[in-house]
């Protein structure tokens, strides 16, 4: 018997870590091709931290409750989900809600947890590996043998690249913001990593590459990194920008574009359809989901909070001294 009422954490208002308070919500029902899930363990994304700042609001439909990837028990089916899914151990990717004891997740969003693989390494996937799948392999036609620079080498996303560069032999080059987060990046599988303090990225990767440049630019900076990392960028080479943490403007060197048969793209995955995801995470479950499968990939976890301490899991996020993902325990 499923409980009427559940803790989740609700935004008191926008701002730091504090406004996240735990309260007591309305356990929700699964409508057609949805599952319910009892929520073992929640990521914590930059995109629930920019929800949290008031500059990130959810889509129309979407929870106010924050939180974009779970992994737990489903418990409950919508009309139409197949009925081997009750009971099974699935993490998914969300539109929110995931900050709660129980939440919604399209079937179709789902993917079956190993054995071998907590819930809480699951809960730290979907997230990071829809996002650099669909950027730097869809976006940015990443293939064996290319140039991948990645910034922000040791956050979720920037581990994440890492991992499936080396997986499909893309060689991965990062920045950190210092020595032992680049120790750290290299440990995990980057071919290089440049401490963007005391270094200049644009010198050393064309020094690794042999004046060659990156194939592919995996930026959440933008703002002046924008002309930065096309200095860095090989001929016919794809720049795919997924967050503006360095700011929303950009000057961009045009003859260079033209010269050179440049691409700049990017993209959000939370508005995206529920179509493009479900084709997403089919393409995952054949692609990725393999590795997963054997042991091959697992995420690289920082800390876990429980859920009623999200504030101090956002507190951690903020520092930027995490290396890998913040999981919250449900």
């Amino acid at each position: 018997m499923l409980p009427e009422r559940m803790t989740a954490i609700a935004l008191s208002g926008a701002g730091g870590p504090e406004v996240l308070v735990p309260t007591q919500i309305a356990v929700p029902s699964p409508s057609a091709g949805q599952v319910l899930i009892k929520v073992a363990h929640a990521g914590v994304n930059r995109p629930d931290v920019m929800q949290r700042k008031g500059l990130y609001p959810p889509p129309p439909g979407a929870p106010d409750t924050p939180g974009l990837e779970i992994a737990g028990e489903v418990v409950a089916l919508g009309e139409g989900v197949d009925p081997a899914m009750m009971g099974t151990r699935q993490c998914a990717l969300v539109i929110g809600g995931g900050y709660a004891e129980y939440c919604i997740a399209e079937a179709a969003h789902c993917l079956p947890v190993p054995d071998g693989l907590s819930l809480a390494e699951a809960a730290a996937l979907p997230e990071t590996l829809f996002t650099v799948w669909h950027n730097v392999f869809e976006l940015g036609l990443a293939d064996e043998g290319m140039w991948l620079l990645v910034h922000g080498g040791t956050s979720g996303i920037g581990t994440m690249a890492i991992m499936l560069g080396r997986l499909f032999g893309v060689k991965v080059i990062v920045t950190c913001g210092s020595d032992e987060k680049c120790a750290a990046a290299k440990d995990i599988g980057a071919a290089h990593a440049i401490n963007y303090k005391t270094r200049d990225f644009v010198e050393d990767v064309a020094a690794i590459t042999g004046k060659h440049g990156v194939d592919v630019v995996l930026d959440m900076v933008a703002g002046d990194y924008v002309a930065r990392n096309i200095a860095c960028m090989a001929p016919g080479a794809r720049h795919v920008t997924i967050a503006v943490q360095g700011g929303v403007k950009a000057t961009i060197p045009m003859h260079k574009i033209l010269t050179q048969r440049l691409t700049l793209t990017g993209s959000t995955l939370r508005p995206r359809s529920s179509e493009f995801k479900a084709a997403l995470t089919e393409e995952i479950r054949g692609t990725v989901w393999p590795f997963v499968a054997s042991g091959q990939l697992r995420p690289v976890m920082d800390r876990r909070f429980a859920l009623t301490d999200t504030a101090g899991a956002h507190a951690r996020m903020d520092e930027g001294g995490h290396i890998g993902k913040i999981v919250l325990d449900v």
